[in-house]
């Protein structure tokens, strides 16, 4: 036809080798260059050495060794993006090209009867979420005598909870109570890693109460030497930066895949896992990032929190005082109730998902308390129990009676 142009265009895809190759001939290498005999002293050998040289000391090289395994397991993951720049997975390569889909379809909680007065139970736990870490950031804000480190941690807790739950609820409710299950390609992405984000931050937070906790059972004569203002909020944004850099990896790496057949997320929510795995090109970096994001997110935190409890029962045992033994255990006992309800889900999910089938609903429903109950008893586990808090709460409740009589 006069006035039209047909236009034909071939488009060729050309894969990275496979990163499996390149991650065992690196390991290879490493293992070549510190055989027995030989000498090496690249960063991360030098830190394993002096982790190895402390262990066999006490006092400050004990916390040294305790700062160094934090740093050491938080980068450890950043190998691997090494790995794959080497690779060229960064450049963009001008053949190649990626089917991105305009929408996704959000399929979880497919045909349950009367699944809406479990969205109203959702609204539910998402309004005493709020209250109960407003009120507790609040306190802490305005009562000065909490502006120490080991509040400015709860505070920490207190604020992932309200914007975990906030990046998450107010979504699930929109999508499923108003059946708007599509969702723009763009925002799943936004919307996966806020929530992931903030489910790191979360299980980092606890990582950083157990430090708190190792220093104050186990050398109490310096914990304000050792645990400072400045050391935890260092820590704490190390953390944060870290995880920014990993999550944000793992959500741009969604942009190197194609999607070709179904766009069927079978999640309440924009996961990453179920997200690559209808891919239909190379996913082999996305499985591996996956699988160094729940390391980094589970795995060590969980490793690293018992290594401290480790600590604290050897110091334990080592007290004759039963008073200090049982204020001691009372302190810990908030923070393991606080860990076995964040990771225990999580892994016993992970588990029979791996070992056995579960269905879909049962998986959504299970998932679904897993990242909304926690934020909503924190405060109320850890923060509203312990004495400074109360003693706070009281001393305001005791200004504002004293501001209303004189007005009066």
């Amino acid at each position: 036809m006069k006035g039209i142009h047909h236009w034909t265009v071939t488009v060729t895809y050309e894969p990275p080798t496979h990163p499996l190759r390149s991650f065992h001939d690196h390991k290879a290498r490493y293992i070549r260059r510190n055989k027995p005999g030989t000498v090496h002293r690249s960063a991360e050998h030098t830190l394993f050495s002096s982790v190895i040289v402390c262990s066999n000391l006490s006092g400050n090289c004990l916390i040294l060794e305790y700062v160094v395994c934090f740093v050491i397991c938080s980068l450890y993951p950043v190998k691997y993006l090494i790995v794959m720049y080497r690779e060229g997975l960064f450049s963009v390569n001008l053949y190649s090209t990626f089917v991105r889909p305009a929408k996704f379809y959000l399929g979880g909680f497919y045909n349950i009867p009367h699944i809406k007065y479990y969205y109203v139970f959702l609204g539910f736990v998402y309004i005493m979420t709020v209250l109960g870490n407003g009120f507790l950031l609040s306190v802490i804000y305005l009562v000065k005598t909490l502006h120490t480190p080991k509040c400015i941690i709860v505070f920490n807790l207190a604020l992932t909870d309200l914007c975990g739950s906030t990046a998450l609820i107010p979504k699930l409710l929109d999508t499923y109570l108003f059946d708007r299950r599509y969702i723009v390609y763009e925002a799943c992405l936004t919307y996966m890693f806020f929530v992931l984000l903030f489910l790191s931050i979360q299980s980092w937070t606890l990582v950083t109460m157990a430090y708190d906790r190792v220093v104050a059972i186990c050398f109490p004569l310096r914990y304000y030497s050792l645990v400072t203002t400045k050391s935890v909020v260092a820590i704490l944004l190390c953390s944060l930066i870290i995880l920014i850099s990993v999550i944000a990896t793992l959500t741009g790496f969604i942009n190197r895949l194609s999607f070709c057949a179904s766009l069927e997320i079978k999640t309440f929510f924009c996961d990453h896992g179920p997200i690559y795995q209808l891919a239909c090109n190379d996913k082999s970096y996305s499985y591996m990032m996956a699988n160094d994001a729940l390391i980094l997110v589970i795995c060590i935190p969980l490793i690293v929190i018992f290594g401290s409890y480790v600590c604290i029962s050897i110091a334990l045992a080592r007290t004759t005082s039963r008073g200090k033994r049982l204020r001691a255990m009372k302190t810990c006992t908030f923070h393991l109730i606080l860990v076995a309800i964040f990771f225990l889900p999580f892994v016993g999910t992970n588990i029979a998902v791996l070992t056995s089938y579960i269905h879909p609903n049962a998986r959504n429903l299970n998932s679904s308390l897993t990242y909304t109950i926690p934020p909503l008893l924190n405060p109320i586990i850890y923060s509203l129990k312990t004495e400074e808090v109360r003693n706070a709460i009281r001393r305001l409740c005791k200004r504002d009676k004293l501001n209303k009589t004189a007005i009066k």
